[in-house]
């Protein structure tokens, strides 16, 4: 708990899964678990920008969704989710979010799945946000855009309240920047998959870009 409150993911509350008796809570993004690695540390100029890509198991309450959204696997309590995670010079931290995010297109359009992008305002981030925005794509079952990626710049928010530091060239000691985003919430991406490309027969085409590792053109047949 006390790593998450420092990362400023703890609160809302009501959407983690806790043990309170051991001062532990379930992890709600892959995030949770790899920016505590780099807690205390200090890079070098040199090897920075810093890119992962984050695979982890995901828990989340959900409190307070309600209708069709808490059924069927667009809302669930447990996914599995690949995320992007960035450390950066400060002068080049908002440049990565920009690289994020056409990498999140990319795989977008290799999917060949609509899609449009969301400047999220004040209201709608996180309290550590700077800036976030969100790629929201077509889910032909409810005739709307639903929110699959995410990518959220924190500048050094989190860094400062891990202790997460660069050691410049010139012998300067500053806090790095963060960003953290979405490569892909499996279930979520899967819904915009098959209802983007259902046949009138029912069968799913799949995607020119996942046929060699489906080993086929249509599911259901």
């Amino acid at each position: 708990m006390e790593v998450m409150d420092r990362m400023g993911r703890l609160h809302p509350m009501d959407e983690r899964y806790c043990l309170p008796e051991d001062k532990q809570v379930f992890n709600g993004s892959a995030e949770h678990t790899m920016w505590p690695m780099f807690m205390d540390h200090m890079f070098e100029e040199k090897d920075l920008p810093l890119r992962y890509v984050w695979y982890s198991p995901s828990f989340r309450r959900e409190a307070g969704t309600y209708g069709k959204d808490t059924r069927g696997i667009l809302r669930m309590h447990q996914f599995d989710k690949l995320e992007m995670e960035s450390f950066a010079l400060p002068e080049t931290g908002f440049e990565e979010q920009e690289l994020i995010i056409w990498l999140q297109e990319y795989m977008i359009q290799a999917l060949k799945l609509p899609y449009q992008l969301i400047l999220k305002c004040t209201a709608d981030m996180w309290s550590i946000d700077y800036r976030a925005i969100d790629v929201e794509t077509y889910m032909p079952g409810q005739w709307a855009y639903r929110e699959t990626h995410t990518s959220d710049y924190m500048t050094d928010y989190q860094a400062r309240r891990l202790n997460t530091r660069v050691k410049k060239e010139n012998g300067d000691k500053e806090y790095v920047h963060m960003n953290d985003a979405t490569a892909f919430a499996l279930w979520r991406i899967m819904i915009a998959i098959i209802e983007n490309n259902q046949q009138k027969d029912g069968t799913i085409k799949v995607p020119e870009v996942l046929v060699p590792y489906m080993g086929k053109k249509f599911i259901g047949k």
